[in-house]
């Protein structure tokens, strides 16, 4: 394996999560006497760049053409993206003659807000079902994979944007440096571009394993976030700690040429990941003995409600659960099913151990002892959602960072 970015050959192992089908293959009833195909996940750091990385061996096509995650059923990402859009709006002067370009769109989620702004927006989804979810939502949307020749066609017809929104979808794409192109060629000359991205500081420092999965290509550093838009002529002036999807980073970009005084938080961030020992290699070695903990944690729990005849079901069917269900070898003797709130997951199976996905409407039917929420970054809203389940005497637990029962 090769270095993505900077071409090196000297790749440290640093996790082997051993094979897993694809996250985002949920079964059909019909497919579960079909063999699946398992892809190794391996998360390697290159020792001269320090990206985190995996081996690209799921395409960007097999995953998202159709797509099973819908970013609105989470009521914390909705109310995250407006609060965004209202910033930007305010901070960037943004209004009827603007132009906000999203890559990797979703639903409509984010979009929406700029629709009821009154701000001209484009919303650029490579999947066709969530797609259309957010052209039903009114939000304007190309079906399209991002890559240069989409951006000029773009750029040619809705002309440059003051804003382009990358949420969530850097760490998606296997050629880096084609795609950061494309961002920048989407942008005005003076335009911003906003990227959140899950963190490799709360990823190696609190043991964040289930978010590796195979359409997660590369996991960032601000160091290595900072060398990977270099490569656009971007260069980066603002970055802020956020604590979606278990602890990410919001990153500020710019046109090299636009030039703009850089913000003292990059400094700040930058010191915390050095001390954390993520600008060398050490910092890396602790991350593989942390996941095994977690396993042996999580899989003593399970077994032991089992001997107790407790009754443990999920909440949730999210690519960072299949993860955690493969590695760990969690089957249907120890968790009976899981439940979620997306539609399009009902009757389905989860890839791998193939624990049904049902309305979560079955978890009041069944009132089960125990409640395994495997979107354990939306702790709060969770817990809000299922504390009626105390009522029976249900409990609420969540895997990670740590194991441990909510309080209901």
């Amino acid at each position: 394996m090769q270095c993505r970015l900077c071409g090196s050959d000297r790749m440290l192992s640093v996790l082997d999560l051993g094979a897993t089908p694809p996250c985002e293959k949920i079964l059909t009833p019909e497919e579960l006497d079909l063999p699946e195909c398992n892809y190794p996940l391996h998360l390697r750091l290159c020792e001269e760049c320090l990206l985190l990385q995996i081996p690209a061996l799921v395409t960007p096509e097999e995953t998202f053409t159709e797509y099973a995650y819908y970013s609105s059923y989470a009521d914390s990402w909705v109310e995250h993206a407006r609060r965004f859009v209202d910033e930007a709006t305010t901070t960037l002067g943004l209004g009827g003659d603007s132009l906000i370009v999203e890559v990797a769109s979703n639903d409509g989620y984010l979009l929406q807000h700029a629709v009821k702004a009154g701000i001209p927006c484009l919303g650029i989804e490579p999947s066709v079902n969530v797609g259309d979810a957010a052209r039903a939502r009114g939000v304007p949307t190309v079906t399209a994979f991002l890559d240069e020749d989409t951006a000029h066609r773009i750029r040619r017809e809705h002309g440059p944007a003051d804003l382009v929104v990358a949420n969530n979808v850097y760490a998606h794409v296997p050629d880096i440096i084609g795609f950061t192109a494309a961002l920048r060629t989407l942008m005005d000359d003076d335009g911003w571009l906003s990227i959140e991205v899950h963190h490799a500081l709360q990823l190696i420092g609190l043991g964040q394993f289930d978010t590796i999965y195979h359409e997660h290509f590369q996991y960032y550093t601000l160091f290595s976030a900072i060398a990977a838009l270099a490569t656009g002529g971007l260069t980066v002036v603002d970055a802020k700690l956020i604590d979606t999807h278990g602890g990410s980073i919001r990153i500020w970009a710019r046109p090299a040429a636009a030039g703009r005084h850089p913000s003292p938080r990059i400094a700040e961030i930058l010191a915390a990941e050095q001390q954390a020992g993520l600008h060398d290699i050490d910092g890396y070695l602790d991350f593989a003995p942390r996941a095994e903990g977690t396993r042996r944690a999580v899989l003593h729990y399970l077994l032991d409600c089992r001997s107790r005849g407790k009754t443990v079901v999920g909440y949730g069917a999210p690519g960072k659960g299949n993860t955690l269900l493969n590695y760990c070898g969690i089957r249907t003797d120890l968790l009976s099913y899981t439940v979620d709130r997306n539609p399009y997951k009902h009757g389905r199976f989860t890839p791998g151990m193939r624990i049904p996905i049902l309305d979560p409407a079955q978890i009041d039917h069944d009132r089960p002892d125990v409640v395994l929420a495997l979107p354990w970054n939306l702790e709060p809203e969770l817990t809000e959602q299922l504390r009626h389940i105390k009522n029976w005497g249900g409990e609420l637990v969540f895997p990670l960072p740590t194991l441990h029962a909510a309080a209901l």
